[in-house]
Order: C-alpha cells, then structure tokens, then sequence
C-alpha cells in the first residue's frame, strides 16, 4: 500500500517591518498548492510570540515563535525595511542559519536576501534581490557569490533567492512546481488568477 506523505511545514518568518506582500504573496501560493492543506502547511514564525508589525502598521500574530516552531521543510524569509535590523540580530541570523540547515529548501523574497547572506549561507551561490537594494546586496555578499541583477528568481539548488515584491509568488510558484509538478503550480496560479512570469 502507497504511504501517504506528509505535509511538508511551510514557515514564513515574519519581522516588524515585513514587507506585506513577500509574506503574504508566498502565503498564498504556498496554500493555493497545497491540495486543501494535505501537502503543504503553511503558517507564520517570529522570534518571540505575540504581534509584529509589517509595514504600513498592519498587526500580524505569528502562529509560532522560534522556541515553539515546528521543523520547517521549507523556510520562506521576506524583505522590507526591517531586514536592515534584523541583519544584525545575532538571533535572527543564528535560527535562519540552523533552520536552513535542516531544511529542504529556503526560499527568500526581496531583501530577504540579505539575512540569506548575514546568516553565512551565501558562499558560491548565485543571488537575487529587489533591484533597488542591489548596492547593499554587492556591499556583503561573499566574493564567491554571484548577482544576478535582472534575475526574478535563482536556483541554486536547495536555496531560491528572488527579486522583490510579486517575484516572490513567481518563485513560490517554483517551488511548487519543482516539488510537486508543474500542473499543480498552475493550479495555484489559476486559483489566485495571477499570471505566473517564469524566470
């Protein structure tokens, strides 16, 4: 008898300052593939429990904190402004390194790319980001790295970096379609009526 699979644990880190749609837009994705939840669970995590606040003040509770948070098999980390703090958050930066560790894949989205870097997981890879933040991107990124400037999203493997905002769907819609087939990427795209742009 076929063993059903479980559903693979979809975190979305969330930050004050998050941009709304890097969260959200991957959010949705995620739960548009996901066949009623049975292949995907998708819920938020932060560092500490209680409400973080995205931008534009919009109050977001994150349904686990880094101490409560199941394993992750895919960790989703977004940009927006507070990615300029968290760069420098030993513990932010600590838990993305373990967390991507044990992961299947990390997907980050927009500046997200910098936490991929501050977390020493950027060595060798090819790196994409929103284009407006491609000064601050070369200014850390290893000499090993390589920028894909007009890239909407890149694949290295077990870590996809793309570029800002609704490039982060995109590569959401990747992701779904490398793990569970491109028709069940479409899918997702026809249940959000978005018009899915390949890299």
């Amino acid at each position: 008898m076929e063993q059903v699979r479980q559903a693979r644990h979809v975190a979305i880190l969330i930050f004050d300052r998050v941009e709304v749609l890097d969260f959200a837009g991957p959010f949705e994705a995620f739960l548009s593939g996901s066949n009623y939840g049975r292949d995907f669970n998708v819920f938020t995590v932060a560092e500490q429990d209680g409400p973080i606040h995205a931008l534009g003040n919009l109050s977001i509770n994150p349904a686990y904190s880094f101490r409560t948070c199941p394993k992750p098999d895919i960790l989703v980390i977004p940009g927006g402004p507070g990615t300029r703090t968290e760069m420098h958050n030993p513990v932010m930066l600590d838990w993305i390194n373990k967390t991507a560790g044990e992961a299947e894949l990390l997907l980050s989205v927009c500046t997200g790319a910098l936490l991929v870097v501050k977390a020493q997981l950027a060595d060798g890879l090819k790196l994409a980001a929103n284009r407006l933040a491609m000064h601050e991107l070369r200014a850390i990124a290893p000499e090993s790295a390589e920028i894909h400037e007009e890239a909407r999203y890149v694949d290295n493997g077990k870590i996809i970096l793309s570029a800002g905002v609704s490039a982060g769907i995109d590569a959401s819609l990747y992701v779904i379609g490398k793990l569970l087939g491109e028709e069940r990427a479409l899918l997702a795209a026809s249940l959000m009526e978005y018009d899915w742009v390949r890299s």
